[in-house]
């Protein structure tokens, strides 16, 4: 299994709304290495749900429910798309303030490349930011 991380504005989607709806189309994604990321997306891989924008912080998990398909908003034929299913919240959301501070997580791609909206986390992050989280 892999770990990911992936954001959204919550004024577009946010964390209540992925509560409420179970399981959703992760579209939208315009950004090639985004999207191979989303490509690289296993069945049952496990990914932080990031709020952006408005927040900061990481709210809960969620995890792969399908495999990269066409996106039906993409008129290019580019871009494609995973489904996503709630697992559950963060027992206390991580900020992005509290990450930057972490000496663990300075390698984190929310850090270095903070317009992906899709990205990888290594064990050791997930773990350390699962921690952070009690």
């Amino acid at each position: 299994m892999a770990y990911w991380l992936i954001k959204s504005e919550p004024s577009s989607w946010s964390w209540s709304d992925q509560v409420k709806k179970k399981i959703t189309h992760w579209d939208g994604v315009r950004n090639f290495q985004a999207r191979n990321y989303l490509k690289q997306m296993k069945l049952g891989d496990l990914c932080f749900f990031y709020h952006s924008v408005v927040g900061k912080q990481i709210m809960g998990v969620v995890k792969v429910a399908s495999s990269f398909k066409d996106d039906p908003t993409d008129s290019t034929g580019k871009f494609g798309m995973v489904d996503m299913e709630y697992v559950s919240p963060l027992e206390n959301p991580v900020t992005l303030e509290q990450i930057k501070k972490t000496a663990q997580l300075q390698d984190l791609s929310l850090i270095k490349q903070s317009r992906l909206s899709v990205m990888p986390v290594t064990n050791a992050q997930w773990d350390c930011i699962i921690a952070m989280s009690k």
